[in-house]
């Protein structure tokens, strides 16, 4: 199967507990937030067709990459939209393979969490809009939407959402895939901060989290939530 699998997230949806699910396949090569490295080091280490690591330093050699490594086994990789990435819209053509799927989580929920995180967060990075707009440029090239993963359902009813994507992406369900050992992996240093979560976790499970200062109390962090809302509420639509 030459396959590459994109999921576009944006910040604090859930998606490094997904990719964890995807490791725990154990028969895909799976990429973590290849873009944001490259955009925020200049460069990222990948898999090598070898078995070995290859320095990428630009979206066409890592796109390029991934095509080279799909023809070995299927190739997963997830990336947070917190940047527009406009080499894919000025490049419509190299991305037209790839199998394109997006995360979202309740805008409230996200944007308190991103701000427990990172207390200087930007409207823009908060990542809907981006991830709206790539939805938009890949619904275009495939003539169809993209399959949408609903976060908060996810974590309720993990076999369900599962094995819809897997249905949608042409992949075999694997529902022993849903358990894993917690462990604090390699690929995550970099931004460690932000799994820690991930790194705790054995499974998809809802939890709750109260923060002291929230969209519900904060001018700032709800005038990120009016902008981003209506992106979250077109891309929610098509969720599975």
């Amino acid at each position: 199967m030459s396959k590459v699998i994109a999921m576009w997230a944006h910040p604090r949806a859930v998606s490094t507990a997904f990719l964890r699910m995807m490791i725990e396949r154990g028969d895909i090569t799976v990429v973590h937030e290849p873009l944001v490295t490259l955009t925020d080091e200049g460069k990222v280490p990948v898999p090598g067709t070898d078995g070995g690591s290859v320095e990428i330093t630009s979206t066409g050699e890592l796109l390029a990459q991934f095509k080279k490594l799909a023809h070995i086994r299927p190739v997963f990789f997830k990336d947070t939209v917190e940047y527009r990435y406009q080499y894919l819209f000025d490049h419509p053509e190299e991305i037209a393979d790839i199998e394109h799927t997006f995360i979202v989580r309740d805008p409230k929920k996200a944007i308190n969490s991103h701000y427990h995180v990172k207390p200087t967060v930007a409207c823009h990075e908060i990542g809907y809009e981006h991830q709206y707009d790539l939805f938009e440029l890949v619904r275009a090239i495939k003539g169809k939407p993209p399959t949408v993963v609903h976060a908060e359902r996810l974590l309720r009813e993990p076999e369900t959402v599962i094995g819809n994507y897997c249905r949608a992406v042409g992949l075999p369900f694997l529902p022993e895939a849903l358990q894993w050992r917690p462990e604090d992996r390699t690929e995550w240093q970099r931004t460690r901060k932000w799994h820690l979560d991930a790194i705790g976790s054995s499974g998809f499970s809802a939890s709750e989290k109260q923060y002291d200062i929230t969209v519900d109390n904060n001018d700032t962090l709800k005038s990120y939530y009016d902008y981003h809302y209506p992106f979250y509420e077109k891309l929610i639509q098509h969720s599975i």
